[in-house]
């Protein structure tokens, strides 16, 4: 009976641990269980990044070769460590950190020691590392850039954080993403997909060969090349003309919305943010909080928008039948709200909606404005209706574009005056100033640009973009492809771009004119304030100027801001005339234009609110 019952309960046992085994093997058994196994050591093979091109096919982007030191914190044994510091070129404090850093994230799997070591450190280190047990090298892939400008637009790589490895379990420790611009927005495309080897040890820790023969090894699969918009040529030029000075300028085509140059100044090289140096070098950029090279002025920046506001609300006058193109209005040098003359530079006399555009007239586009909401019964209903008609055009909000970052800019409604004056306690002339751009509307560059581009399609554009193809396929996303049509009918645009291409021929650009090429523009000057101990002061207006070529059949529209420019044709008008020549003729002719915008600078200008030196104000904004 007791042989019966002890025979019993083996069996039992048995098959219990059989069951069990079997469960966890069939049922429970997942792949990423073998990277818990400590007999198994796990390799990554890392593919190179897709390289990137502009849109004729320059490289912009590829790869360089680099070397991490790797550690597994649980195989390291006694060392000499301050030999193995001067190997490394750091020193003592820093290994124990790292090496504690990589304890805490895992004793069994690697980290990095020393990450991004150039060729010459590795042939230097190779052939000693087999006696510091532990420690291997692991070869990467850093960012080899072949261009000197577009450093927001392209972005950087940088090792992932500990919110990356919590939200992706794709990423382990010490490997890079994308942190900015296209790296980041098409991070998934770029990177590829890495490969793992599996390697068996035995009990003494030795490897002995691939695990499983290596039947569980992946290969690695190589980041997708892709193709973007911007025009290399283009881009370094602007970069150029931008030298000494702030501001952003954006360039798009207006039959594809494709975005040829998008350009912030200050900037910076992008090869500073590649290597053992980056982290060095990015704290100097970041934290220059003066000039704020990492601050993307194209997207980000918010200034009103100015004198080329003034085309927009022409179109919603047009549009609503509140005026025709002959209607006018008299300029008595400025206009009146109250008994407060408002000042304008134009000269005086009767304008219409011609003249009013090519001179800049402020009193010609507050008749307008008002007219506009005088034909309403409450301010609200043209509130609503102004607003509307705005927003089409892409001001207001985001305009959907493929950068991870943007700002949305800030087309007033009633709700936001409401707030301010009360309700029903505001009327057109509490508001006027946003009959000239220079109220409570913002917009950044970008925006302005879209709105160009709008005006020279005749009421019409497409989100703008960088991506052009991935993988030598075109872009078939409907986000980019989709008509977007604004609120104006086509027929009175006619009339603003006719007004447009007279401040080339006769108006406040007149002397800005590209032989060979009919541009339409618009002039803004926009006034700048900011607190100097706790007062607020009047600088320097900005410079801002939008303009389209050719008239009849546009290949170009952009936007030029310039902080503390003056006024519009002075330095924004004489960039977008030479970035207009370079991209339609390939070469300058203007090079008295070109000249002064290579070797004239700003940085006097911009020292003022810490100098103390005055700021060259004008009286009348235009």
């Amino acid at each position: 009976m007791k042989k019966l019952v002890l025979s019993s309960l083996i069996i039992l046992i048995g098959l219990t641990f059989i069951g069990r085994l079997s469960y966890l093997q069939l049922f429970r058994f997942s792949p990423d269980q073998i990277f818990d196994d400590p007999a198994i050591k796990v390799v990554y093979d890392y593919p190179e990044r897709g390289y990137i091109y502009d849109r004729d096919g320059e490289l912009l982007v590829a790869n360089q070769p680099a070397y991490d030191v790797m550690v597994i914190p649980r195989e390291v044994e006694p060392l000499d460590t301050l030999e193995f510091c001067s190997l490394l070129g750091i020193d003592r404090e820093r290994f124990v950190s790292q090496l504690k850093k990589a304890r805490v994230y895992s004793p069994r799997l690697p980290s990095v020691m020393v990450p991004q070591l150039s060729k010459e450190d590795y042939a230097g280190l190779q052939e000693k590392m087999r006696k510091y047990k532990g420690f291997y090298i692991e070869k990467r892939s850093l960012r080899d850039y072949k261009t000197n400008a577009a450093a927001n637009v392209l972005g950087y790589i940088s090792e992932v954080n500990e919110w990356d490895l919590k939200n992706n379990p794709y990423y382990e420790q010490g490997e890079l993403t994308g942190r900015t611009g296209i790296e980041k927005q098409y991070e998934e495309v770029l990177r590829g997909r890495k490969g793992v080897k599996m390697i068996q040890k035995d009990r003494f820790n030795r490897e002995i060969g691939p695990y499983k023969d290596g039947a569980l090894d992946t290969m690695p699969q190589p980041g997708t090349e892709i193709r973007i918009t911007l025009d290399k040529t283009l881009q370094e030029y602007g970069e150029r003309l931008m030298n000494g000075k702030r501001g952003g300028i954006v360039a798009i085509e207006p039959e594809t919305g494709e975005i040829l140059a998008l350009i912030s100044g200050p900037t910076y090289d992008p090869a500073l943010l590649v290597g053992r140096e980056r982290s060095r070098n990015y704290s100097t950029l970041h934290y220059d909080t003066i000039s704020k090279p990492t601050w993307d002025r194209a997207i980000l920046a918010q200034p009103s928008p100015g004198s080329p506001f003034k085309t927009l609300n022409a179109l919603v006058a047009l549009q609503e039948g509140v005026i025709t193109p002959e209607t006018s209005f008299r300029c008595y040098h400025g206009f009146y709200v109250g008994n407060k003359l408002r000042g304008c530079h134009c000269g005086g006399g009767l304008r219409t909606m011609n003249s009013g555009i090519y001179k800049s007239c402020n009193a010609y586009f507050a008749g307008t404005f008002r007219k506009f909401y005088d034909s309403y019964e409450t301010t609200d209903a043209a509130m609503d209706v102004w607003e509307k008609h705005m927003k089409s055009f892409g001001l207001g909000d985001f305009l959907g574009y493929d950068l991870p970052t943007g700002a949305k800019g800030r087309v007033p409604d009633k709700e936001y005056y409401d707030r301010v004056y009360g309700d029903g306690r505001w009327s057109s002339t509490y508001i006027i100033s946003n009959a000239i751009g220079q109220g409570e509307v913002a917009a950044t560059p970008i925006q302005l640009a879209n709105m160009t581009a709008a005006i020279a399609n005749r009421g019409w554009f497409y989100t703008p973009h960088l991506i052009k193809q991935i993988g030598g396929d075109d872009i078939s996303d409907p986000k980019f492809t989709q008509k977007h049509y604004t609120t104006i009918d086509p027929q009175h645009f006619d009339p603003v771009i006719r007004g447009m291409a007279d401040v080339y021929e006769k108006g406040t650009a007149k002397w800005l004119s590209i032989p060979g090429v009919k541009i339409a523009g618009k002039t803004g000057t926009v006034e700048n304030y900011t607190k100097i101990d706790g007062v607020r002061t009047q600088l320097t207006d900005h410079s801002l100027f939008v303009a389209f070529a050719p008239v009849d059949n546009p290949k170009i529209a952009l936007a030029v801001y310039i902080e503390h420019g003056y006024y519009g044709a002075r330095y924004a008008g004489h960039i977008a005339s030479l970035l207009i020549e370079k991209y339609l003729k390939g070469e300058i002719t203007r090079t008295d234009l070109e000249k002064r915008m290579l070797e004239k600078t700003l940085e006097k200008e911009y020292a003022k609110p810490y100098s103390g030196e005055e700021f060259e104000i004008n009286e009348y904004v235009w």
